[in-house]
Formats: structure tokens, C-alpha cells, sequence
């Protein structure tokens, strides 16, 4: 996992909760919850490399700035961002367990209230 500066099409830790962390309440739950099980997904020491660089590909994505749809465009701008979570979602379903999903929910309940 890089640490490459935001925006260069990397992804890192910092960039991914600074991202959440600034646009929590304009991402939204729909995609934040998403966002959320890819990361905590992530972390499991079991999964799989190949997983894992599906999940970075997905998270880079959505901390890049410049996408397929800008993500300051109200109401579609995370769009395209949900797509990609989707799919990645669904490719690494098999590592996905309720201890993360459960993860995933109280941290949007956290942020979001």
C-alpha cells in the first residue's frame, strides 16, 4: 500500500480517512457504508493478496479527486464511485463477514450520527 501523495492515483490510509473524515456527511450513507467494508475488508490478515489489490484499486478510486464523474457534483458526484465499490464488493464477497460489516456500520453511525 502506498504512501504516495493524494491525487496521484494511490492509495493510502491517510488519504482514504481524510477523505471521510472531510466528506463524510456529503458521500453519504450509500456510499460510505460501502467505502467502509472494502477498508475494513481490507484489513483481515486472511484475505488474499489478489483481493486486496482489488479492494486498493477500488478504495484509490474513490480518494482520487479527479474521476469519472467529480465528485463535487451534487448528487451524482459519488456515482460513478459506487459502481466501482459495487464491483469490487462483489468480487471479494467471500471475505466479507458480519464482524465487518457490523465494523463498517457503527463507523458510519460515528460519523454520520
Amino acid at each position: 500500500m502506498s504512501k504516495g501523495r493524494q491525487g496521484q492515483g494511490e492509495y493510502s490510509e491517510e488519504a482514504f480517512w481524510d477523505k471521510v473524515g472531510r466528506y463524510a456527511s456529503q458521500i453519504g450513507r450509500a456510499v460510505l457504508k460501502p467505502v467502509l467494508i472494502l477498508y475494513y475488508t481490507l484489513q483481515k490478515p486472511e484475505v488474499p493478496v489478489w483481493a486486496k489489490t482489488v479492494i486498493i484499486g477500488a478504495l484509490a478510486y474513490f480518494i482520487l479527486p479527479f474521476d469519472v464523474v467529480p465528485d463535487v457534483i451534487p448528487g451524482v458526484g459519488y456515482s460513478d464511485d459506487a459502481g466501482v465499490l459495487a464491483s469490487a464488493i462483489g468480487t471479494v464477497a467471500a471475505y466479507i463477514d458480519d464482524d465487518v460489516k457490523a465494523r463498517a456500520q457503527a463507523t458510519v453511525d460515528s460519523l454520520l450520527g
